[in-house]
């Protein structure tokens, strides 16, 4: 059976909606309006330094604050800690055991082993300051600025260490080490320009590899001791030895200030027996009566008791020591003359007896 339409039948009505597209536009512009203003202005912390690029190319550095810039991925601002001082560590273990960290820690034992000029192996850990001072030169002149530097610090210190002996390395020139790796790195960063600036590098754990650590120790206790000794033996050089240059000194001083004296004595002995021989040439019996006496007269005080007897007599002569006896010397006799112008002092005519 057909279905016939009746042509008058009007078609059915369906409900239709109308698209304002002013309404649309109107919104996406206020969107795209209300994104501009978030995305327009940023702020750069006190201690760094804004570098922005438009359209990827470098435009300008800009100091800390309140910024703006074109929204839209337009401006790109990329912030540069240039006032903090960065730390780079190289040769440190992390000594870790999870997944993915025995490369790391190999890497790291490489890093750290290295060879002294008298070809001793040494373990050295140390650590790198710095600051990136050319914001610039830092974004766009390499592509890893980080690495390289940690690339170029590792090879400064190797070359550093090859140039001194171990025990420089371990004990006495480590911060001559210092000092130096500091300036060549210093250098080599300068002349790739790579916006960084060495402030200081700093030996943190340097030591001999474990298999020969013992021995190293051993030989360090060694050292020790001998300076101690050295330092002992200095200390008594110095104690004795000025105090004996001392006495020599004194020695010599008395030993001149003697001769000085008998010098002086024998030329005044000089003169008065010239004076004498003078006199006696004048007068040789008189004279030799005056020595006498005047020799008599300084040697008789001196003996103590004394007796004079005649040395002509013949008979014994009693003698009654009342005092307490002591041990006496030897009887001494002196002769006495008889005369003080003929006798000479040699015919006396008496003995003095003690």
């Amino acid at each position: 059976m057909t279905r016939e339409l009746n042509p008058k039948t009007p078609p059915p009505v369906y409900p239709q909606f109308k698209l304002n597209f002013n309404y649309i536009l109107a919104g996406l512009a206020g969107l795209v309006v209300l994104v501009g203003i978030f995305t327009s202005y940023y702020t750069v912390p006190v201690e760094s330094e804004g570098v922005v690029q438009r359209f990827g190319r470098f435009s300008q550095v800009v100091s800390p604050g309140l910024r703006f810039k074109i929204p839209f991925g337009v401006d790109k601002v990329t912030v540069i800690p240039v006032k903090r001082q960065l730390q780079l560590e190289l040769g440190f273990d992390e000594g870790g055991r999870q997944a993915g960290q025995f490369k790391a820690s190999s890497v790291m034992q490489a890093e750290r082993s290295m060879v002294t000029g008298d070809l001793n192996a040494v373990q050295v850990e140390w650590v790198v300051q710095y600051e990136i001072a050319f914001p610039k030169d830092f974004l766009f002149n390499l592509r890893d600025p980080e690495s390289t530097l940690r690339d170029f610090a590792e090879s400064v210190m190797r070359e550093v260490v090859g140039d001194h002996t171990v025990d420089e390395v371990l004990t006495i020139g480590r911060q001559g080490i210092e000092v130096q790796t500091m300036q060549k790195l210093e250098e080599v960063v300068k002349r790739l320009e790579i916006g960084i600036r060495v402030k200081q590098v700093q030996l943190k754990n340097v030591h001999p590899p474990g298999p020969v650590q013992d021995s190293f120790d051993e030989v360090n206790r060694a050292q020790q001791e001998r300076e101690q000794m050295i330092n002992q033996a200095n200390g008594e050089y110095n104690r004795v030895v000025p105090r004996a240059k001392g006495e020599a000194t004194q020695k010599i001083s008395e030993a001149e200030g003697y001769a000085v004296q008998r010098v002086n004595e024998a030329e005044g002995d000089v003169t008065r027996f010239e004076a004498l021989l003078k006199e006696y040439e004048k007068a040789p019996a008189v004279t030799r009566q005056r020595i006498y006496l005047e020799t008599m007269a300084e040697v008789i005080p001196m003996i103590g008791g004394k007796i004079i007897i005649d040395d002509e007599a013949k008979q014994l002569l009693p003698l009654l020591n009342l005092s307490t006896p002591a041990p006496t010397p030897r009887p001494a006799v002196v002769p006495v003359p008889t005369s003080t112008t003929t006798n000479s002092p040699s015919s006396p005519t008496s003995r003095l007896v003690r």
